[in-house]
């Protein structure tokens, strides 16, 4: 997970559930085994493993984003306008609208390789 350093904490939050959503449906390898008390209440399955969160600048958020396509490692994005829609269809339409590189970045999700991701986030720094 790379956020872009400069989001207000609530935005960080709502970017990064949304681009792990995009993570669990594509690689249902990820996701464990759903969870139960000793009571017998189900709950529902979580990623086996950490998500590591980082963050960089603007400037850095597209430079990942091409480093990840040139790798060919599937990526979801967030944008800023994304914060403006409120509806799937919308949010798909707002991508949609922007040349890739022209998008305005504010989140990337990857899975890969551990030395691809590496230098796909080379230059970012772990979340605080």
């Amino acid at each position: 997970m790379l956020l872009r350093d400069d989001l207000p904490v609530w935005q960080r939050l709502n970017v990064t559930a949304f681009l792990v959503s995009g993570l669990a449906a594509t690689k249902p390898e990820l996701v464990g085994e759903p969870y139960e008390d000793a009571d017998g209440t189900q709950y529902l399955p979580m990623f086996r493993q950490p998500v590591l969160v980082f963050e960089g600048s603007k400037e850095f958020m597209s430079v990942a984003h091409g480093r990840a396509l040139s790798r060919e490692i599937p990526v979801s994005v967030f944008t800023s306008d994304l914060f403006a829609t409120g509806n799937d269809r919308d949010n798909r339409a707002a991508v949609r609208a922007v040349s890739q590189d022209q998008l305005d970045l504010v989140g990337l999700a990857l899975h890969g390789p551990k030395n691809a991701v590496d230098k796909i986030l080379k230059g970012s720094r772990m979340h605080p």
